[in-house]
């Protein structure tokens, strides 16, 4: 921004602006008015020093997050889970997910396999960031991330960029065919 008059700068800029003595010099010579000197002579300029936390008191940084999950997320598909006495997913149940994978030509590789009950960050905005997937499958409700628009259950959506689907976990589709019928069908689409 240009100010045809120096005056108006007051108007313009919050804060007081100060020349340092060289600042006045290069201004001088670059053909510019000469610009007053300030009332009080000349300006020096602070001392500086580091601020350094007391000596009682640890550095406490923010760490990253990080997720603990199975699978390498190469084709960033996003699977949820929610089993408090498993790390990821019931053997039995990863077994059936495999073959699941296989029909739509993916591998435990392509996906990202999160067992949200074993991690702490579970907003869906971290997931989002940290996963970046463009299909996500919930797997049961209690699987469903914190402040995540609500889905219907066995109905596909576009949300944030990515094709989700919530459906039943795992434990209510082993005994059910009707489940898994449904289940299929819209695993088909995803």
């Amino acid at each position: 921004m240009r100010a045809e008059n120096p005056a108006a700068l007051r108007f313009i800029l919050q804060d007081d602006v100060y020349l340092l003595p060289n600042d006045k010099t290069v201004i001088k010579s670059a053909g510019n008015p000469p610009v007053a000197e300030a009332e009080s002579g000349p300006v020096s300029t602070p001392k500086i020093e580091p601020v350094t936390p007391p000596k009682n008191e640890p550095i406490v940084e923010t760490p990253a997050i990080q997720f603990n999950y199975l699978g390498s997320n190469k084709k960033r598909f996003l699977i949820t889970t929610h089993y408090t006495d498993q790390e990821f997913i019931a053997a039995d149940h990863l077994t059936a997910l495999q073959n699941i994978l296989k029909r739509k030509a993916h591998d435990i590789d392509d996906v990202a396999i999160l067992n949200v009950s074993k991690n702490n960050a579970n907003n869906f905005d971290e997931l989002l960031n940290y996963f970046k997937p463009t299909k996500l499958l919930l797997l049961g409700k209690e699987a469903v991330p914190a402040k995540m628009e609500a889905l219907t259950l066995n109905q596909p959506k576009q949300l944030a960029g990515c094709m989700a689907l919530y459906s039943f976990s795992f434990d209510e589709m082993m005994d059910n065919t009707e489940y898994k019928k449904a289940f299929w069908e819209q695993m088909k689409t995803l």
